[in-house]
This record gives structure tokens, C-alpha cells and sequence, in this order.
């Protein structure tokens, strides 16, 4: 079995998504992906929405029905009615047999066997729910970084970001939190040093746009066919 496996690995460099399926959440696209696990290459596919109580992977069965507050069930419930087709999609998804899963997997590898693949847990989402004074509340999807008001402390909320927005939300944390030192002349100059494009519009610069262009492939060490 661990050879089979391990021939379809190397037999795969994949990177390939879908669409999301109908009332599915946008991070739900379905994709074919090879990635680098602990030094090992891997193939995945994914992701199978599941669900638990815990608001960590690790957490308490507790932590959902202790969250639970009088003042925001109104929010909850307002959430829960726009968004029913998400619900049902959830359900239909907890439901899955492994043969449901496989054949999900069959429409980007047609000849994938059951016998070959094996379900992992690959981590916990908590969904936000907004209040929102006029609606009662919102279910989002992005992700956001909340912060106290003298910025000793913040957070990131939402969905898990990936590469193409860790940055901006860095540079969104340190606007939250540093204030006026993130201004200074000399803090600004390091990150244009730092990140070129920094307040910049690319669709509106060709030459720097190439020049960003250019230095992402030979840093990366890509080839441009």
C-alpha cells in the first residue's frame, strides 16, 4: 500500500482548482495540490468540510455552546436564515461517505482509487459572525485583524490567509498597532525598500510591474515558458 501511495505522489505535480460547488463558501474551491509535508512531497485534495464544537483543533467540545451569549443570539439567528443554502451544503458534506469523497476527487483525477488516499483532519476554521445594527448580523468570509485601541494587542479573524494575502495583512497590522511610529518617514522608506510596490499601482506602472515581475521568478526560481 505505502508503494502505491508513494507512486502516485512522484507520478504528480499538480496544481489544480475548481469552482466552488453550489452554496459553498468561497474558500471551499476544491483543488489538487502537491505540497512539501515535514520534507516529504505529498499529494492532497480537498477541502471536505466537516464540523465540530471546538474553536481549536484541539480545543474543548465546550467551547461553541459556552460561546453562546444572550446578546448575540439575534445575530446568530439572522446569519443562520441568509445563509441556508451554506447550511445545507455543510450538512450534505458531514454526511459524505469515503466513496462521496473519492468521487469528488475522480472529476481532477479521474482514475484515483480509493484504496490510495486516506482522510486527514488539516485544521479547524471559526466562522465570524458580524453584528450589524440594521440586519442583526453577517456571516463573513474574509479575513480581518481586530485590535485594541492602544494596539498593545491584536488578532486575526476569519479565513485562513494564504500567500497572496499575508502581506497586506501584516502591513494592516502594523498600521493598527504602531500608529504614528508606522508613519515616520523612516519606517516607510524601509518597507518601499522592502516591498517595491508598496502604495503602488501595478496596473498602472508597466515598468515597475516587469521589474516586480522579474525579481518574484529569479528570487522563486521559476521559468516563464
Amino acid at each position: 500500500m505505502e508503494q502505491c501511495w508513494q507512486t502516485v505522489i512522484e507520478l504528480h505535480q499538480a496544481k489544480v482548482y475548481g469552482k466552488a460547488f453550489v452554496g459553498a463558501p468561497p474558500m471551499s474551491v476544491p483543488h489538487l495540490d502537491t505540497r512539501m509535508i515535514e520534507g516529504q512531497k505529498a499529494l492532497l485534495f480537498g477541502p471536505y468540510a466537516g464540523f465540530s464544537t471546538r474553536f481549536l483543533k484541539h480545543g474543548s467540545l465546550l467551547d461553541l455552546p459556552l460561546s453562546i451569549k444572550a446578546n448575540i443570539i439575534i445575530s446568530m439567528i439572522s446569519a443562520g436564515l441568509d445563509n441556508i443554502a451554506l447550511t445545507k451544503y455543510l450538512i450534505e458534506q458531514v454526511r459524505q461517505s469515503p466513496e462521496d469523497r473519492i468521487s469528488a476527487l475522480r472529476e481532477y483525477l479521474p482514475t484515483a482509487a480509493l484504496e490510495d488516499w486516506e482522510l486527514e483532519n488539516a485544521g479547524q476554521r471559526v466562522q465570524i459572525i458580524k453584528k450589524d445594527d440594521k440586519h442583526g448580523g453577517n456571516l463573513e468570509f474574509g479575513t480581518e485583524v481586530v485590535s485594541v485601541e492602544d494596539g498593545s494587542i491584536a488578532a486575526l479573524l476569519g479565513a485562513s490567509p494564504g500567500a497572496s494575502t499575508a502581506v497586506s495583512i501584516m502591513i494592516s497590522l502594523l498600521e493598527k498597532c504602531f500608529g504614528d511610529r508606522f508613519k515616520s518617514h523612516n519606517r516607510q522608506q524601509k518597507l518601499k525598500e522592502i516591498i517595491p510596490s508598496y502604495k503602488q499601482l501595478l496596473n498602472s506602472n508597466a515598468k515597475l510591474c516587469k521589474e516586480i515581475k522579474s525579481f518574484t521568478l529569479f528570487t522563486l526560481q521559476l521559468k516563464v515558458k
